[in-house]
């Protein structure tokens, strides 16, 4: 993750900043719609980050496992790629 660390931080600092403003909107008493938009902005944002690190760890930790021919790894970082896709559905 360390080449793409920079560019995933400050995209959840902007994400930390959107929530700020989602907060400081509902307590004044800003219009729903409008706090419901800035919402989904957030969860897409996430989903971006969540990508991107997704990608990483692909890229890195499980084609590390896969090249290093050890079943036992390439077991683990295949149930825990499942295990995440897992949690998604619910």
């Amino acid at each position: 993750m360390a080449k793409d660390k920079v560019a995933i931080l400050n995209r959840l600092r902007r994400i930390e900043g959107q929530v700020r403003g989602v907060s400081q909107m509902v307590s004044d008493d800003r219009y729903c719609i409008d706090i419901l938009h800035q919402m989904q902005a957030i969860k897409a944002a996430l989903a971006r980050a969540e990508s991107e690190i997704l990608k990483d760890h692909a890229a890195c930790c499980v084609s590390e496992a896969i090249a290093s021919g050890d079943a036992s790894e390439q077991r683990t970082k295949f149930n825990e790629l499942i295990d995440l896709f897992d949690r998604v559905k619910r």
